[in-house]
């Protein structure tokens, strides 16, 4: 459209480098010629309407009414320089594009918008650590850097993402570090033992930093949990509260609809005499939790929990797997229940959330790793709106490093207290108990029979409302139409009947009402009246909707 407005032949529209020199050759070339003639100059004077004659860029702009009015140099020259830098930006736009036609293959161009496009880059710190020397020789730079979950960073590998660019004159030009974690949850993962007690390689340099005694932002209002959920870790902290949506937000505010309780710690006994097992070293599960929890998850889906906000989670990867095989047994594949959002172990949950969380501590013989408290504050911080905790309350109540927490799980009942009759989503407040009787689930058997009971009933609800919904189908043409016994005009807009038959149907009318009279009152109580006295419609209709009575002796 420039080129058109400007006359100037050629396809320089063809590529990025053809635009370039049309710029150069075509558009720049007229502005400075523009300028030359209109600028103020020693002993110049310029008439105010030279510039809207002038301008050569009057054609490409038609579509702007009034485009210089004409009572001021200054202000018209504003226009026109205005005019010039939205000419100026397409072209210089069109100039970052110009090393993808140069630049053919995807990681050519992927290298390109790294270091010369990218305002912001992700990555892992391992990644960093695998690619530092590719991105030194690239010339990256950067002046900031944000770390986050730093807290559960390796020491060393904390340090690599600072020495990705080479220094300048000597200093690096980095500028910036923010460091964002929380030393009170999970440190980072060392599998060898040596390492990790004795090196103390778990402790991350944000740890360091902290137990340094470096000041430091600490978070003290927490947007996630409810106010009751967040109590069962915020001890751990120094002052955590919560945001006001936490306190004000409607969806906080309502209960969780089936459950009594928003939080609840569940007891689960043996089953057939079993409670953990361990197939391999370390590889411990736990068959009475694992059909528990996908019990309560079934029974959440039936009445319209959406599955992707519930999350099950448990301490350990045997167990993890169990749950996965008990899913798919029992539910994976039934349209009406489906697999959760996610099963996992608590420690790859860190940092993600959801809805519901469903948890399994497995351990019956020893509480093992959930020791560490960081690990349970991970735990009891993934849940939004509920969080069900199964365990064998025996074992953890007495555990002293976990004593703050399962002290409130410990002041509710240890069974699972269902409200069947509730559904997805409900209206009622957190504080308010369920209409009607609750379903209490003693066992794991229990609600297990409960729930393939429930889903039955389910099943059958549904079945009888496709049924009633269903009409029944009739082929075209089979149904009868019904013959009138009266006149029916030809016309449509005729009238329908005779004056002689609307005098035969209200005799006919008169009729049945004396005969009804008849068969309410007694017969000694019937009176002849005069063949003008009768009662009018509205008087029938009364007669028929109230029995009449007899008068007494």
């Amino acid at each position: 459209m420039l080129q058109e407005s400007l006359n100037v032949p050629g396809d320089v529209a063809y590529t990025c480098e053809t635009a370039g020199y049309f710029f150069l050759y075509h558009v720049l070339a007229r502005w400075e010629e523009f300028l030359s003639k209109v600028k103020h100059t020693d002993g110049k004077v310029v008439a105010v309407g030279a510039i809207k004659d002038e301008f050569p860029f009057t054609r490409f702009f038609n579509d702007v009414p009034n485009l210089f009015k004409g009572e001021s140099y200054e202000e018209d020259m504003d226009i026109a320089e205005g005019c010039f830098r939205y000419i100026e930006k397409i072209f210089t736009q069109l100039d970052e594009f110009r090393a993808f036609e140069l630049l053919r293959s995807g990681l050519d161009r992927s290298k390109y918008l790294l270091v010369k496009e990218a305002k912001i880059i992700a990555m892992t710190c391992t990644h960093a650590a695998l690619k530092r020397k590719e991105l030194v020789d690239l010339g990256f730079k950067y002046d900031n850097i944000l770390m986050e979950e730093s807290a559960q960073i390796l020491e060393i590998e904390t340090f690599i993402p600072l020495l990705l660019q080479n220094p300048a004159d000597g200093f690096s030009r980095l500028k910036r570090w923010i460091m964002i974690g929380d030393h009170h949850q999970l440190p980072p993962v060392i599998k060898n033992m040596a390492f990790q007690k004795y090196s103390n390689m778990e402790q991350s340099l944000f740890t360091r930093i902290v137990r340094l005694g470096v000041p430091t932002v600490d978070l003290d209002g927490q947007g996630r949990s409810r106010p009751s959920i967040c109590n069962l870790y915020n001890w751990r902290y120094k002052k955590l509260g919560n945001l006001p949506h936490v306190l004000n937000s409607k969806e906080y505010k309502l209960a969780n609809p089936g459950f009594y309780y928003v939080f609840l710690l569940i007891n689960v006994d043996d089953f057939n005499g079993v409670g953990e097992s361990e197939p391999s070293p370390y590889f411990y599960q736990n068959l009475a939790e694992a059909e528990y929890v996908v019990a309560t998850y079934m029974y959440m889906r039936l009445i319209g929990y959406p599955a992707e906000k519930i999350s099950i989670l448990t301490t350990y990867n045997g167990q993890k797997h169990l749950i996965r095989d008990v899913i798919n047994q029992r539910c994976a594949d039934n349209p009406l229940i489906g697999r959760p959002y996610k099963v996992t172990t608590v420690d790859k949950y860190q940092g993600q959330q959801n809805n519901f969380i469903l948890l399994s501590l497995v351990r019956t013989k020893a509480v093992g790793h959930l020791r560490d408290v960081r690990r349970l504050v991970v735990a009891m911080s993934r849940a939004r709106l509920g969080l069900y905790v199964f365990a064998r309350v025996s074992l953890f109540r007495n555990c002293f490093e976990l004593a703050p927490a399962f002290k409130q799980l410990m002041a509710r009942p240890q069974q699972l207290y269902l409200a069947p009759q509730e559904t997805y989503k409900t209206e009622r407040p957190a504080d308010q108990q369920p209409e009607g009787s609750a379903q209490l689930a003693e066992d794991m058997p229990q609600m297990a029979a409960f729930v393939y009971d429930f889903y039955i009933h389910k099943v059958q609800q549904l079945k009888s409302a496709m049924e009633e919904a269903q009409k029944e189908w009739q082929k075209p043409g089979t149904v009868v139409g019904h013959t009138p016994d009266h006149f029916v005009p030809a016309h449509p807009g005729g009238e329908s009947d005779s004056e002689e038959e609307v005098a035969e149907e209200e005799s006919e009318a008169e009729s049945r009402k004396r005969k009804l009279e008849a068969d309410l009152l007694p017969a000694k109580k019937v009176a002849k009246k005069d063949d003008d006295d009768v009662d009018t419609d509205d008087e029938m209709a009364a007669t028929e909707d109230k029995p009449v009575k007899e008068d007494s002796d």
